[in-house]
């Protein structure tokens, strides 16, 4: 904890300077995460479905496991196609998890 002063004058002085420095500090940040999104290559969804959730077998029965970019090699042979509404909900809802490969929340814009 920082040895603060006693004085109310000083303490709305020290109150004021933090807002302007923490407004500063969100200013940057908003530069640099859109200068590191535009030098991010922008990624082509496939032809086909856009996104995925792939499913387990467990004793005979579907699990989800995880929701993917369509075009992913972890999502194997058991998927059902989502659109992108659908795939935004589930992974919003957290009932399905994002692969940690592919990020589908990302693409979705879920997630910076």
């Amino acid at each position: 904890m920082l040895d603060l002063p006693d004085d109310l004058g000083q303490l709305r002085i020290l109150e004021r300077l933090g807002v302007i420095i923490l407004r500063d500090i969100r200013i940057k940040i908003d530069e640099v995460e859109k200068r590191q999104a535009a030098m991010r290559p922008a990624r082509v969804l496939p032809d086909g479905p856009g996104w995925v959730v792939a499913y387990l077998r467990e004793r005979g029965r579907r699990i989800p496991a995880a929701v993917h970019i369509g075009d992913c090699t972890l999502a194997g042979k058991n998927t059902e196609s989502l659109s992108g509404d659908e795939a935004r909900r589930v992974l919003a809802e957290g009932s399905i998890p994002g692969c940690h490969i592919c990020r589908p929340e990302r693409e979705l814009g879920i997630l910076g």
